[in-house]
């Protein structure tokens, strides 16, 4: 495997629209198109391969080669795409998976995203997640939230990811992106120093650790917008998350600081379309309210923090459940699709029938899917 045929593959993934690439041996290369793995008939990949794979990518991004186990970083094809990368040692051979991120950073429209989130990317401060499993959409949101500041007011935005994902170009905001073990030795170390470089708008790639959330609650809690994401599966799991870095002592306190500044969450589910021909997000999303803050601050009161959001929607907010009954409406997903999604499927079938849906109904619209495997000439030029 050569430098020019690795290249080639990438390319082949931004042209179909893939949104991850798996090199493992014994495989042929995989593309995921809208959550689904494709084999490209290409050749199965050696331990050579492989290697030569991963020495070319971490090479790229000035590492050594021999010094890792595990290594994420990013690498880009300029003027073509960029790449979020993982090599992993497994049975003594190289595997690499990468996440093809767009140059372009997509509206709030263009990833059907609802409008609400763009009020919450216009907040001045407070504390704000994206939540979500791996491949929901989370950095791909933070994007288009900090494009959103980026282009309506002028700001100081400071990011701090592992690795550097989307790239920001200036407009009316003035943008630092620094990078994990490229510019900075930690999410705390880095988020310190952020505080030190006149931010109004801080972004942290990912909630990991005690320091890390302790510290951006701190910038949160000195007036700063605080953005960031975590894998948690809704608002409720993300409090007891949070919560759960702590020692016991001290989770009372947390909460307390949790209710405060905490301006919203948004957890976000893909769902394939029902023609299948790509994924739409389902979007539960909290704001802080009154009420809200009681159940944040009182353990008793987190259950119902999801009968709360349900009866918040005058103040922007939705649980996946309603949500799933927009798209329902708007045609955008099958009913086997939101029943499979639905966070209480009783319940979402008892409300289906109510508004005279047919929980049973079959979707029998042909889908408009890609099917494997891609077929290349593996020497040929594309």
């Amino acid at each position: 495997m050569d430098r020019e045929k690795l290249y080639r593959l990438l390319r082949l993934g931004i042209e179909k629209g893939a949104s991850d690439i798996h090199f493992q041996v014994g495989y042929l290369p995989l593309y995921r198109f809208n959550g689904d793995l494709v084999e490209l008939r290409y050749k199965v990949l050696t331990e050579k391969d492989t290697e030569a794979i991963a020495r070319i990518l971490a090479e790229a991004d000035n590492k050594k080669f021999e010094d890792f186990n595990e290594l994420d970083l990013a690498f880009e094809l300029p003027g073509e795409g960029r790449f979020r990368v993982n090599i992993s040692r497994q049975r003594r051979f190289y595997n690499i998976v990468l996440r093809v991120i767009p140059l372009q950073i997509r509206t709030f429209e263009e990833l059907n995203l609802p409008s609400t989130l763009r009020d919450v990317a216009r907040l001045q401060r407070g504390y704000v997640l994206v939540t979500g499993s791996t491949g929901m959409g989370k950095s791909t949101t933070l994007a288009t939230m900090i494009e959103e500041i980026n282009h309506t007011r002028k700001s100081k935005i400071v990011t701090i990811e592992d690795p550097i994902e989307f790239v920001f170009t200036h407009d009316k905001s003035i943008i630092t992106q620094r990078e994990v073990g490229t510019d900075t030795t930690s999410f705390p170390d880095a988020l310190r120093a952020a505080l030190r470089q006149d931010p109004d708008c801080i972004m942290v790639g990912e909630m990991r650790d005690q320091t890390t959330v302790d510290t951006s609650l701190k910038a949160a809690e000195t007036g700063h917008l605080v953005l960031s994401s975590i894998h948690t599966s809704d608002v409720q799991s993300t409090i007891n998350r949070l919560v759960s870095f702590f020692p016991a002592e001290e989770q009372m306190q947390v909460r307390a600081r949790l209710a405060d500044n905490l301006a919203a969450i948004v957890s976000l589910r893909l769902l394939p379309t029902k023609k299948q021909n790509s994924r739409v997000p389902a979007v539960e999303v909290m704001r802080s309210t009154r009420s809200m803050q009681e159940c944040i601050k009182d353990p008793a009161k987190t259950s119902e923090i999801a009968d709360y959001i349900a009866r918040g929607r005058g103040e922007m907010m939705q649980t996946f459940d309603q949500h799933l009954l927009d798209l329902l409406r708007a045609n955008k997903i099958s009913v086997e699709t939101a029943l499979t999604a639905a966070s209480n499927p009783t319940d979402f079938r008892t409300k289906l029938a109510l508004e005279g849906g047919d929980p049973d109904a079959v979707d029998d619209e042909p889908a408009d899917k890609i099917e494997g495997p891609l077929e290349i000439d593996p020497d040929s030029r594309f």
